[in-house]
């Protein structure tokens, strides 16, 4: 006698029991409800969770050399915005750095704008960008002909 066997006789299971059967349990039908209040509070997020998990910081970079420009693309890879004062550093670098930014924009589809003087907002996918600044550096004569 098998210690399966034993064990059905022990608990009388040797008349209700068949090896071959499968038990499947239905699925519940679906109740419909009651009220229409208890249905949209499924689909209720918390605030604090949705905070948490945004990335809404603004990074203010001041470039001296072309190199930290990947220190400014990988803010943006971060989804973070970031503003680039490239006012301190030559004509030549500060347009490479720009061409470097302007394809890193465009390959995690987001934007950049110049907000003053040699002076641009980079912003990544997440962040939306309303408005624009006028071009009255081009109304004033300025000495710094920059861009």
């Amino acid at each position: 006698m098998s210690i399966k066997s034993k064990f059905k006789t022990f608990f009388f299971l040797d008349d209700q029991y068949d090896e071959e059967e499968e038990y499947v349990e239905e699925p519940e039908p679906i109740r419909p409800q009651k009220n229409q209040a208890v249905k949209t509070t499924q689909n209720v997020v918390s605030l604090q969770s949705v905070q948490k998990s945004s990335n809404s910081k603004v990074v203010l970079i001041e470039p001296r050399m072309y190199s930290e420009a990947q220190e400014i693309a990988d803010h943006l890879k971060n989804r973070r915005a970031v503003v680039v004062n490239l006012q301190r550093i030559d004509h030549d670098q500060a347009k490479r750095i720009v061409d470097f930014l302007s394809g890193t924009v465009y390959a995690i589809g987001g934007d950049i704008q110049k907000i003053g003087i040699s002076i641009f907002l980079c912003t990544p996918d997440n962040v939306e960008v309303s408005g624009n600044i006028s071009e009255l550096m081009q109304e004033q004569d300025f000495s710094d002909k920059r861009w």
